[in-house]
Formats: C-alpha cells, sequence, structure tokens
C-alpha cells in the first residue's frame, strides 16, 4: 500500500511540475494536458517497455492516468497565475517526484527480476523520462542534459536502493524509502545552494 500511494504522489506531482511548465509558456487548455500526463507517465512508461513485464502500467490499471488528468485539471482551476509563483514550486515539486519514481521504477525492476545494474537504470529512466518529454515538447533544453545535479540524484538514491535490498536483504518498502531520502536530499541541496556539475567542453 505505501508503494501504491506513492505512486499515487508522485504522478500528482509530475501532473503539477508539466502544468506549471505549460502555464509559464502560456500553452492552451489542450497543451497543458499534453504536458502534464506525459510528464506524470512518460517515464514509466519507457521504463515498462523496457522492462516487457506485462502491459504497460497505466494500461494495466488507468489509476495513474486519471489521476494525472484530475490532477491537471484541477491545477488549471486553482492556479490562475502561474507566473506569479514563487521560483522555487516548480523545482521543489520535480525534485519530489523524482524521488518517488526512482523509487518506484527500482522497485518495478526487481519485481520483474532483473539484477541491481538494471533496477537502477530503470529507476533512473522512471525518474528522467517523463521530464525528458517534457522539456522536449516545451522546446527546453532538457534537465537531464544541463549541469543540474538531476540525473546525479537519481543514481546515487537508486544505487542506494538497490544495494540495500539486493545485497544486504532490506525488504523493499525500507529499501524504497531509503533511496528516496538520498535522490530528494541531493536534489533539494542542489536546488538550495545551485549546485552544479562541471562541464565538459573542447577548446581549439
Amino acid at each position: 500500500m505505501l508503494v501504491y500511494w506513492l505512486d499515487i504522489l508522485g504522478t500528482a506531482v509530475f501532473a503539477i511540475s508539466g502544468v506549471l511548465l505549460a502555464g509559464k509558456l502560456r500553452m492552451d487548455p489542450f497543451g497543458v494536458l499534453v504536458l502534464g500526463v506525459v510528464t506524470a507517465v512518460g517515464g514509466g512508461t519507457i521504463r515498462d517497455m523496457a522492462l516487457d513485464h506485462g502491459p504497460v502500467f497505466w494500461v494495466a490499471d488507468p489509476t495513474d492516468l486519471v489521476v494525472a488528468l484530475v490532477t491537471c485539471v484541477a491545477t488549471i482551476v486553482l492556479v490562475r497565475h502561474p507566473r506569479g509563483l514563487p521560483k522555487w514550486i516548480l523545482p521543489v515539486l520535480d525534485a519530489i517526484g523524482l524521488a518517488v519514481f526512482v523509487g518506484i521504477g527500482v522497485n518495478k525492476a526487481f519485481l520483474a527480476e532483473t539484477g541491481p545494474l538494471v533496477a537502477t537504470c530503470m529507476g533512473v529512466l522512471t525518474g528522467v523520462g517523463g521530464g525528458i518529454i517534457r522539456d522536449v515538447l516545451a522546446r527546453e533544453v532538457p534537465m537531464i542534459l544541463r549541469t543540474e545535479v538531476y540525473a546525479t540524484a537519481c543514481i546515487v538514491g537508486g544505487c542506494v536502493h538497490a544495494i540495500a535490498h539486493y545485497y544486504f536483504n532490506v525488504d523493499l518498502e525500507k529499501s524504497l524509502m531509503m533511496g528516496m531520502v538520498f535522490t530528494l536530499a541531493i536534489r533539494l541541496a542542489a536546488i538550495r545552494w545551485n549546485l552544479k556539475l562541471p562541464t565538459f567542453s573542447l577548446e581549439n
């Protein structure tokens, strides 16, 4: 049940982040719905297709899709002036959704009987996949390709989760919480102190 409610939370939070970005870009209502929904379910969709372990999650159970749609509509109605919101709202909401989705991705990979490396990769993919689609549709450079400490937080949290469960036999719920704490703490620290990764450049 814990994993289920965390899944609902992550879906809602990612949908909100997509809607807020769409609002800042002044998209029409259809564009807002598209951006919100793909942000919420995009990463998990790619993960399930990669694992090929049964149907995609929102096809087997449309709850997440319904949550994403309802959240998008509610956010459109309640948030009329996204440009007036504090700048930290979108990054913090995104960080929460990121931590939740990484944990769920690692768990689903283990349930599909993968090893810790693949589980970590699936966690990262679940966390960043929807955001990549969101940013591409919004004509922005995806956050994962910038110097933001974003994918790094996913990797560390996913590794903690996978190692705790696979090598130390911590049950999936506890290891999920451990991974979430690491992912969220690193991402929030990067937001708070504007931490960046070094850039790679070739000079002539």
